[in-house]
């Protein structure tokens, strides 16, 4: 007998990976030479391309053909609450900055939740050329390779990822707690994609990462994809990971970086 929820995950799979990749090819082809800024968002320094708004309208379109039942949450303004149980959280590019800049690390990231849980996550990184998946309970994978999580290094060892928010006090406030974080680790890396910076501690790329101030698409896909590569993820001692506070990290190194950053206020604006 068919298992109902598995073969649910395996559709939701094969549409996020189709959705994705579609946008990624329109994304890194389409690219106009003379790109500018179509809008600002929270600050002048949070802007929004017209790609965004193309790139967020062909993964929905494709979506509504494909489960034209479900709910859609989208970084651009898309907002369709469904009656399926099954929402889509939709980044049609995270790394917006990087984007505009001609840097590479710039993703597409789509996750589908039923009934709160995530069940599917796909990031697609083209210029990297890699696309990151994860299924609940199946484990990540980049391409067809299974991802794994590095095992903790000691505390000063270990290679930290962050990100900082547009606005103007928040971003002082974390360049606060880096400038406490950088004497105790390796060093920190600043890749300016949530999503990615998630499949790189999947990937051991990282070994933890942390951030304030994200949004429901910049983590959904990301987190299921290090979570099922290993990692342990979160956010203030007992809580989920949120926009308060996000970490990700192997066992071993989550708990003393989540401890710290409890210490240092990394919740504070």
């Amino acid at each position: 007998m068919t298992d109902p929820l598995k073969a649910l995950k395996a559709e939701l799979l094969d549409v996020a990976l189709e959705a994705a990749h579609r946008a990624g090819v329109f994304l890194r082809d389409g690219r106009p030479d003379d790109l500018g800024v179509a809008a600002t968002k929270s600050s002048a320094v949070d802007v929004v391309t017209e790609m965004d708004i193309a790139s967020e309208k062909l993964i929905t379109d494709f979506l509504a053909e494909r489960r034209p039942d479900d709910g859609v949450l989208g970084e651009e303004g898309a907002s369709l609450e469904g009656s399926s149980g099954v929402q889509w959280v939709v980044d049609p590019i995270d790394g917006t900055v990087n984007y505009l800049y001609g840097r590479p690390d710039w993703c597409v990231s789509i996750a589908a939740r039923k009934d709160g849980e995530t069940l599917v996550g796909v990031v697609h990184a083209p210029v990297r050329g890699e696309t990151y998946r994860a299924v609940l309970g199946e484990g990540a994978f980049v391409g067809d390779r299974p991802a794994r999580v590095r095992p903790a290094p000691p505390f000063g060892q270990a290679l930290v990822g962050t990100g900082f928010g547009y606005l103007t006090e928040r971003r002082a406030r974390q360049a606060e707690v880096a400038r406490h974080l950088v004497p105790k680790v390796r060093d920190i890396r600043r890749g300016g994609s949530a999503a990615i910076d998630l499949c790189d501690v999947a990937l051991g790329r990282l070994d933890a990462y942390y951030e304030r101030g994200l949004n429901p698409w910049d983590f959904a896909a990301g987190d299921l994809v290090a979570r099922e590569a290993g990692a342990l993820t979160g956010g203030r001692p007992g809580e989920a990971l949120s926009g308060e506070l996000a970490i990700a990290a192997a066992p071993g190194l989550f708990e003393p970086l989540q401890d710290l950053l409890e210490d240092l206020g990394a919740w504070h604006d």
